[in-house]
């Protein structure tokens, strides 16, 4: 089982190198971590973006230029066009986010012209989190898409979980439904779909995964704090593979919160295309990015 996220490196480079898009990736950052993702053998990479810009930018980094191949384009939003047919063409493998905003990458990907997002598909953002302290790498959903997941969004979002967690080794995930409180609440929606899902799983409807919820937090991450609480018979409380959130208010205050406050690194990609998508944040590390680009290399075909 896949534990660390340099393992995620080691084990998407003896995979073979992936084709990469990357969607105005001309910044800094987006540069470094892809040049970093080529020197370690994860990818060869394709740079959409404006080449002036790029090989300046190769420049300040001291970064050979000649490594990327480079579709010279002023445009953003020209840009993510470019990549995503890239793709959907069959030219390269992994989708990558450079410095353009999140919603014209979204808008880019979810284009029915395009053909990269499936008719009727749901679109997830998947993270994956190494926390110091624990000795699991944690799965999480959904960050940065779905604001308020319904319910048969959530069962969706489990699939996902559980493919995330497929990846790193793990043959039958523990997912955590997050709720205010492990308490089942009639008025709180988190909490009575929690219980539904924690059901649902306990009679093999969600696949092979063991789902408990509603679980506050504290009583996911903790084991500990479950028994305190006197939290019995669970086999997810303080053991978790993933955790699923009731929104993303609260899904992306714990994932910034533990990467900004609880030196924690992370990768994460989008999951319900025909191929993985690297959504990163503009302001995210070299190496969060590269992490990101190993995540997606595993998951590509």
């Amino acid at each position: 089982m896949i534990k660390h996220l340099d393992e995620i490196v080691s084990s998407a480079v003896a995979r073979g190198r992936k084709r990469l898009a990357v969607a105005y990736g001309q910044d800094t950052h987006t540069i470094e971590a892809v040049y970093n993702a080529w020197k370690d053998g994860l990818v060869e990479p394709t740079l959409f973006g404006d080449k002036a810009t790029i090989e300046k930018a190769c420049q300040d980094l001291d970064i050979d230029v000649n490594v990327f191949k480079i579709v010279d384009e002023s445009s953003d939003v020209v840009c993510v066009k470019l990549a995503v047919q890239a793709v959907v063409n069959g030219q390269a493998d992994v989708l990558m986010k450079g410095l353009v905003s999140t919603d014209k990458y979204m808008r880019g990907i979810l284009n029915k012209e395009a053909g990269l997002f499936p008719p009727k598909g749901t679109l997830s953002h998947v993270a994956v989190i190494e926390m110091p302290g624990r000795d699991k790498l944690l799965s999480v959903s959904d960050v940065a898409v779905i604001p308020q997941p319904d319910f048969k969004q959530k069962t969706i979002l489990i699939g996902y979980l559980a493919k995330t967690a497929g990846l790193l080794g793990v043959e039958k995930p523990k997912i955590a439904c997050i709720a205010p409180s492990e308490q089942v609440l009639p008025t709180v929606v988190s909490s009575t779909e929690g219980a539904i899902l924690a059901k649902m799983g306990d009679r093999g409807q969600l696949g092979k995964v063991v789902v408990d919820g509603p679980l506050s937090l504290d009583v996911a991450l903790y084991k500990e704090v479950a028994e305190h609480k006197k939290v019995t018979g669970s086999g997810v409380a303080g053991d978790p593979d993933c955790l699923l959130f009731p929104n993303i208010e609260s899904a992306n205050v714990f994932f910034k919160a533990v990467s900004h406050f609880g030196g924690a690194e992370l990768a994460a990609m989008v999951m319900g295309t025909k191929v993985p998508c690297v959504l990163t944040s503009r302001g995210d590390t070299a190496l969060t990015k590269k992490y990101s680009i190993a995540l997606a290399c595993l998951a590509a075909r």
